[in-house]
C-alpha cells in the first residue's frame, strides 16, 4: 500500500492560483481512482477532483472550469492546478487513493 504526501498549499490572495502535488510512495501507474477531497472547518469531506481511469475524470461542479487534475505516473505524483481561487475553496485538501490511502492534508487558504 502506498503512502500519500501532499504539498503546494499556502495563503493566496482571491482570484490566484496554486498548484497542489501528491506524491506517492510507490508506483500510482494501476491505482485507479485517485483524486483529491478537501475538509472546510464545520463541514464534511468532499470531493473535489478524480480520476477514474486513464482517459476519464471527474469534478465537483464547484470547482468545474477552475481546477485540473492531472498525474505523472513516470513521477508517481498526482496534481491539482487550482485556478481563480474563491474565499471558498479554504479547506484542508487531502490526496486519496481509493479504497482506504490518505495523505495528511494541506492546507489552502484564499483570502486578501
Amino acid at each position: 500500500q502506498v503512502q500519500l504526501v501532499e504539498s503546494g498549499g499556502g495563503l493566496v490572495q482571491p482570484g490566484g492560483s496554486l498548484r497542489l502535488s501528491c506524491a506517492a510512495s510507490g508506483s500510482i501507474f494501476s491505482i485507479y481512482p485517485m483524486g483529491w477531497y478537501r475538509q472546510a472547518p464545520g463541514k464534511q469531506r468532499e470531493m473535489v477532483a478524480m480520476v477514474r481511469s486513464a482517459i476519464s475524470t471527474d469534478y465537483a461542479d464547484s470547482v468545474k472550469g477552475r481546477f485540473t487534475v492531472s498525474r505523472d505516473n513516470a513521477k508517481n505524483t498526482l496534481y491539482l492546478q487550482m485556478n481563480s481561487l474563491k474565499p471558498e475553496d479554504t479547506a484542508v485538501y487531502y490526496c486519496h487513493a481509493l479504497p482506504t490511502t490518505w495523505g495528511q492534508g494541506t492546507q489552502v487558504t484564499v483570502s486578501s
